[in-house]
């Protein structure tokens, strides 16, 4: 089948990655692409249905129809001096954009950098924010080809176009001359038209889930005689009890005999016979058949579809390029794509709750969003869910992800009053900047709990859609990202709803010191020990031994929480032993069961549920461990007690809450106090130039060829030089290939000096002998020349040099990192080989603050070292993080440093010293979030 989202190029130069698809105002999808000659009936057809008066607007005069010299003009464009570009439903033009370079006197050129823009939508999409997404893309395109302004000049009436242009956030000037409004722009991105563009993107996103979520009506496209296939599972799942009257749901089964019922629904042999309109298709056909069931559903109308259908790219190639053509075929009828293979959709909401998928009941309502990519943990979601007693507000198993993603339920949570909590279990990102963004902009009011599948490189599930660049995402990359944006991560599904219960139930831990309470000295203690692993602060835990009461309970538990040393209480309890009045497991300890024996005391039930009231007065969080408790839990659920069958449960979860409060604090307090300083000894233009030579040479030109594209390493003098440009002074070193070059070199230097190989083999490894230190004199240095020479095999193979001695202080490693899926990522660990078996290094997204690189230096295990461990004197940290700052601002100025080495990093307690540097540059990346808005095409 012909895909009609893809233009047949006239011209060997067609730009076919200016094509992209589009979100719009209303959720809706359609594509952009460049006007090329066989665009001429579309043109045409597309004028007639504009209304004069939009058609006066763009000729500032009537204009009913266009000539044959109109149309051949609006559709031959050489995509340099004269662009066109098309916005496309369903392969009819709904929008379209021109620019013309001009030169300083607007006369046509092809060398100025100012070009004319105009703009015209068809009546019927305007306020659709069509005209705000095609001119994101034509100043992309503008700039691409040289164009640094735009002019437009606007009829005053034509007040939708000014606010357009108005309402980008480009710098603009504005004048009024001869009844026209007179606009010129400047196309640079500011902070201000990417806010807009961000701002927007959010509306769309969230828009088009609701609509998913919200369908006035549904069809079920492969609905079967056997009850137990997918498609009927579905369509029952669709009429449950729970489902709106006022909602049409529509069966189709190509093979239907006319008058078919199926669970009391009429079956139509195809969406296009259905009368009215259908808002959301769920598709349960073969994959051989979806291709046609889509092509029906874009033309009878339809909104969104989950595909259940498997077979895609979870089969492997072939199955991708499927999946690939139905993303796009589906887009270009203005439809979004659940799936393939996926398990469905829920919403809850009492108005309109919807079951659309493969779940055999619709679960409580609730404050949980979920989201998830694989169907099989779905079910255990939703299990879970059901067993805890915990609503749900909506949620979505996605299969594949071809389309819709968790990107855009998290925009759509944001604005979703009935979601509390986030849930997220995740196995691969299609955006990591983008996720991060959004995600950080949500934690801030919300929690998201993330559990992170496919940990380990290589173990990405087959099947889902991912960039290139993030499929070997490291997994300290995958922690750097959470970390930043506020994002829980936690390791186990049980984990995952112990945290989110937590959450959404009690309020947010004023800080990390906690009070144990509780009729059990050993249980207590467990709790005690775990809090202090999990880096909480415990008060010495308050035994009420096993005869205590309700009463007992209630004035320990009051006294704890008014305590003001007190941030939350942990109660525990285990049942009373020794006294027949009570039951352990059901029964009593010894002898038969008694089934008017609960697991639990009412009294103390009652006592937790009173302090709970209390708890949330105050703002601290309450929550219990139990054991063989069974009735207990279930008697608190109506206070939002959330109970623990095990103390390490319940600390993990409040270590969660307790960490997440205090980003969120942390996070509010950064908006008013963290900065990027203003450095001094910043010279950009300089550093800039030094990395455009570095990547002009013939080496650096023949590299762009190899696997992976261009690293060039720059040599020990060029890194140094760039790095001096923003402050960065590495200690000067000379070559030592005999003795005498050795001794020259100490001379030139000054002693003390050091002598040690850099051969890239024995770089950094003294633990080989290859450094001799605290060399004082001539003689010592020739004696530590020649026993290096001997052990190493030569002194020119192990590439000797002399350095000077720095003073003495802890050893450190910095480093900034570009990942093409994240972006830069600054790091900072101690230099040495346990540092570097145990992992122990922390990371920061570029650019960093004066806040983050503070965070950053006392984040590793081994920061005491930094402090004073022991009774040694503490180094200059302030001068550490300085440093850090300028490798954060070089690698953020010019975005093609690819990587900065700086080890080691002496810090001592004044000032510190940077004894071995290593730079990489590569060609300038593509910022996929910094340009104009467009869905992923994976």
């Amino acid at each position: 089948m012909e895909d009609p989202a893809v233009a047949k190029p006239a011209q060997p130069d067609y730009p076919q990655h200016w094509e992209a698809d589009i979100l719009l105002r209303d959720g809706g999808t359609a594509r952009i692409r460049p006007i090329t000659p066989d665009d001429a009936g579309r043109l045409v057809e597309f004028y007639g249905q504009v209304s004069d008066q939009s058609k006066y607007f763009r000729f500032f005069a009537p204009y009913p129809r266009l000539s044959d010299k109109d149309v051949r003009r609006f559709t031959h464009h050489d995509f340099v001096n004269r662009v066109g570009l098309a916005v496309v439903v369903r392969d009819r033009f709904i929008a379209t954009v021109r620019y013309d370079r001009i030169d300083a006197e607007g006369r046509p050129s092809e060398t100025g950098t100012d070009a004319e823009v105009a703009f015209l939508v068809q009546d019927a999409h305007q306020g659709r924010g069509v005209a705000s997404a095609l001119l994101e893309h034509i100043a992309a395109v503008a700039q691409e080809r040289g164009i640094r302004r735009f002019q437009a000049e606007v009829l005053p009436e034509n007040r939708k176009m000014v606010k357009v242009f108005t309402d980008a956030g480009y710098t603009q000037h504005r004048s009024f001359a001869d009844g026209v409004v007179h606009l010129e722009f400047d196309l640079e991105q500011t902070d201000r038209s990417l806010a807009v563009m961000r701002a927007r993107e959010h509306r769309a996103e969230a828009r088009s889930v609701q609509r998913l979520l919200t369908p006035r009506s549904v069809a079920v496209i492969g609905v079967s005689r056997t009850p137990q296939t997918v498609g009927r599972a579905i369509l029952r799942d669709l009429l449950g009890d729970e489902a709106p009257a006022d909602r049409p749901v529509y069966a189709v089964n190509r093979n239907a005999a006319p008058g078919t019922e199926l669970d009391g629904v009429p079956v139509h042999r195809s969406i296009l016979d259905i009368p009215g309109p259908v808002d959301l298709a769920v598709i349960a056909v073969p994959e051989g058949a979806v291709p046609a069931a889509v092509a029906e559903c874009g033309a009878h109308g339809v909104q969104g579809l989950v595909v259940v259908t498997a077979g895609y790219a979870e089969t492997g190639p072939e199955g991708r390029d499927r999946q690939r053509a139905l993303v796009r075929q589906a887009r270009a009828a203005g439809m979004r794509v659940i799936g393939p293979n996926a398990f469905g959709l829920i919403n809850t909401d009492p108005e309109r709750p919807l079951n659309a998928s493969l779940a055999p009941r619709l679960p409580g309502r609730g404050g949980f969003g979920i989201f998830c990519q694989s169907g099989a943990i779905g079910v255990a979601l939703l299990e879970a869910s059901h067993k805890r007693g915990l609503g749900v507000s909506s949620f979505a198993s996605v299969g594949n992800r071809s389309d819709v993603s968790g990107n855009d339920f998290l925009q759509y949570w944001a604005e979703d009053e009935a979601t509390q909590v986030v849930l997220l279990y995740l196995e691969s990102f299609g955006n990591p900047r983008k996720f991060t963004r959004i995600a950080r902009r949500l934690a801030a009011v919300k929690p998201v709990v993330v559990v992170k599948g496919a940990r380990h490189t290589g173990s990405l599930p087959p099947g889902h859609a991912v960039p290139a660049t993030a499929t070997g995402l490291r997994d300290a990359t995958v922690d750097a990202l959470f970390e930043q944006a506020g994002v829980i991560r936690v390791s186990t599904i049980t984990e995952l709803y112990d945290t989110g219960e937590l959450l959404a139930q009690q309020p947010l831990p004023p800080g990390n010191r906690v009070a144990v309470v509780g009729n059990s000295d050993s249980l207590g203690l467990l709790t005690y020990d775990a809090l202090l692993s999990a880096g909480l602060r415990p008060c010495t835990p308050v035994d009420l031994t096993t005869a205590a009461t309700g009463e007992n309970f209630r004035i320990a538990l009051d006294v704890a929480l008014a305590d003001p040393a007190v941030d939350a209480v942990i109660a525990v309890a285990i049942p009373p032993i020794g006294t027949s009045a009570h039951a352990f497991m059901g029964g009593r300890l010894t002898g038969e069961d008694d089934p008017a024996m609960g697991s639990d005391d009412p009294e103390i039930a009652a006592a937790l549920l009173e302090a709970g009231g209390r708890a949330r007065e105050l703002g601290k969080p309450l929550l219990l461990t139990h054991l063989a408790l069974t009735d207990l839990p279930v008697r608190l659920r109506p206070g939002g007690i959330p109970a623990y069958a095990a103390p390490e449960r319940a600390v993990h979860a409040l270590a969660h809450a307790v960490h997440y409060a205090q980003w969120r604090r942390r996070t509010a307090a950064a908006e008013e106090t963290a900065r990027v300083p203003e450095l001094d000894r910043i010279d950009e233009p300089g550093a800039r130039r030094l990395v455009e030579a570095a990547l002009s040479t013939r080496a650096a030109v023949a590299a762009r060829t190899q696997p992976g594209g261009a690293r060039i390493t720059l040599s020990e003098a060029e890194a140094q030089e760039l790095l001096a440009r923003y402050g960065i002074d590495v200690s000067p070193v000379r070559p030592a290939p005999d003795e005498e070059a050795a001794v020259a070199a100490a001379a030139a230097l000054g002693y003390p000096v050091a002598l040690k190989a850099t051969a890239p083999h024995l770089r950094h490894r003294p633990d080989l002998g290859s450094v001799r230190l605290d060399l004082t004199d001539e003689a010592g240095l020739r004696r530590a020349h020649r026993e290096l020479d001997a052990l190493l095999g030569g002194a020119a193979q192990a590439e000797l040099v002399v350095q000077r001695m720095a003073p003495r202080g802890v050893d450190t490693v910095i480093a900034a990192t570009v990942d093409p899926a994240v972006g830069a990522i600054l790091s900072f660990g101690l230099a040495g080989a346990p540092a570097e078996l145990l992992g122990d290094t922390a990371h920061r997204l570029v650019p960093a603050t004066d806040q983050d690189v503070a965070g950053l230096i006392r984040e590793v295990r081994a920061a005491p070292l930094l402090f004073g461990w022991r009774g040694a004197e503490s180094v200059d940290t302030d001068a550490l993080e300085e440093l850090l700052l300028r490798v954060s601002q070089l690698v953020d100025d010019v975005p093609e440093i690819a990587s900065v080495d700086l080890e080691p990093v002496v810090v001592a307690p004044h000032g510190l010293a940077i004894l071995g540097a290593r730079v990489r540059v590569a060609p300038l990346p593509v910022r996929s979030d910094l340009g104009p808005r467009a869905m992923s095409t994976l």
